[in-house]
């Protein structure tokens, strides 16, 4: 399946035969102090970096309306928020599993094993990683 924005995530995850469970983690971008000119200068322009977990929430798929409703929530949180990464696991599941889950995803993103994720800038369209 192609996933092109977040709201199109959301309805895919509606659809699902089992009631899902987003699972997210907000990061920010920085640029370490060895940072080429060139690098500072492809940050400035929105691109490169390092990124930074700085939130993580899980939320049933009935509790999200949009992306623009998570993103207005995720700014009176996180305001430096650049990108979101998401996966899913069952609604169903306990809230231990919910908590390993989630923190078994910070650590991906924090270590850059997000191959699996989905990945949605501040509009909500998808991005790739390079």
């Amino acid at each position: 399946m192609n996933i092109s924005s977040f709201d199109e995530l959301l309805l895919a995850a509606r659809q699902q035969a089992e009631p899902q469970r987003l699972l997210m983690v907000f990061v920010g971008a920085s640029l370490g102090e060895e940072a080429s000119q060139a690098e500072r200068a492809a940050f400035e322009q929105g691109a490169g970096g390092e990124i930074t977990p700085l939130m993580c929430v899980d939320k049933c798929v009935t509790e999200l309306s949009d992306f623009a409703s998570l993103a207005g929530e995720a700014d009176t949180m996180a305001q430096a928020w650049v990108l979101v990464f998401a996966g899913a696991i069952a609604a169903a599941a306990e809230a231990r599993e919910v908590d390993t889950a989630l923190r078994k995803l910070v650590e991906s993103v924090r270590v850059g094993q997000v191959q699996s994720l989905a990945v949605f800038n501040r509009e909500g369209q998808a991005v790739m990683l390079r």
